[in-house]
């Protein structure tokens, strides 16, 4: 579906935008268009790709979601976009919280106006787990981008545009998981730092993560949120993992920090559609939505079920990856 499209990704040089353009290279598109702030990053990757066979694809478009003019611009001919770009770290984020209100909600109010007024198909924007029940600065932000993008289908009229949400958790080995920090720190024998010993998150890693945006693409249907079927540690394990020798020391929950995460909270579950391996949880306006059946079947034509009434996706209750698991887990990352 990708084969003679134009793209544009917004956070293009971020790890989720080198690693999708990495793979979609591979569909053929007629072009992707790299939209971000960085010209740094811009740079660098120019340099990486310079020698590529499908360098010419790629344009480099310096620019900010906050920036509504250039985005119209960068915009035209457009057929597929996908919105990576945001503000992520929590605790910056109660420190700074306009900063984060005007990229990552004003940012997506920027990106469904110039895609409602250009001839964009398809728009899927990137979330996480911290937008369900959010306690934290940053995960109502996304909370608010997500409603933005789903609610935008209401305003499409005879255009033929649809906006969807695809959200996972903290990417294992990316710039704001712990792992690159926990390996720093096994390097120089010292203690673990853990916030507190009952923490579980989610894993996915960015090749897993980057390939479920890509199916979301084609399963797409308009207002959903799609939530990968993926299983939990515990921090106490993958500290365990990286190295048993070193010591565990909890030094208490940091600003905005939940113990365990939500991907489907119980208050949506009659929202939600379970596949073999997501779920979607649907649109709580129907004005644009076709019905909640059509919703059952997807393009692989594979059927979904509507989960139980107190159903709940967390990582508190979940599949448990081993410490073993984890040790090949993090290996494969490393490689």
């Amino acid at each position: 579906m990708f084969r003679n499209k134009i793209i544009l990704i917004t956070g293009g040089t971020g790890s989720f935008g080198k690693m999708f353009i990495s793979k979609i290279l591979n569909y053929k598109p007629k072009k992707i268009i790299i939209y971000s702030r960085d010209e740094l990053k811009q740079s660098q990757m120019m340099e990486e790709y310079k020698n590529h066979k499908s360098f010419k694809t790629l344009r480099f478009f310096l620019g900010d979601v906050r920036d509504y003019d250039r985005l119209f611009l960068a915009l035209q001919e457009v057929d597929y976009v996908v919105h990576a770009a945001a503000l992520k770290q929590v605790p910056a984020a109660e420190y700074n919280p306009t900063e984060f209100i005007q990229t990552n909600i004003h940012g997506a109010e920027n990106v469904i106006k110039a895609c409602l007024r250009t001839n964009v198909q398809k728009v899927i924007a990137l979330s996480t787990d911290k937008a369900v029940n959010p306690i934290n600065l940053y995960g109502g932000t996304k909370l608010l981008s997500d409603k933005l993008f789903v609610s935008a289908n209401n305003y499409v009229g005879k255009k033929n545009i649809k906006f969807s949400v695809v959200r996972y958790g903290n990417v294992a080995g990316s710039r704001g998981s712990v792992i690159p920090i926990f390996k720093k720190i096994s390097l120089n024998g010292k203690y673990f730092p853990i916030t507190d010993p009952k923490m579980t998150r989610f894993w996915i890693t960015l090749s897993e993560g980057v390939n479920f945006v890509i199916k979301s693409f084609e399963r797409m249907k308009g207002g959903e949120i799609f939530v990968p079927i993926i299983p939990s540690f515990k921090i106490t394990d993958l500290a365990k993992a990286i190295n048993p020798k070193n010591k565990i020391k909890v030094i208490g929950l940091r600003p905005g920090e939940k113990i365990n995460e939500l991907m489907c909270s119980s208050d949506e579950a009659n929202q939600v559609i379970r596949f073999k391996d997501y779920f979607i949880i649907l649109p709580s306006i129907k004005n644009f939505a076709p019905s909640r059946q059509s919703y059952l079947m997807n393009s692989s034509n594979q059927r979904g079920k509507f989960v139980k009434n107190n159903f709940e996706f967390s990582s508190g209750k979940n599949k448990f990856l081993s410490i073993s698991d984890l040790k090949s887990k993090i290996k494969k990352i490393n490689d």
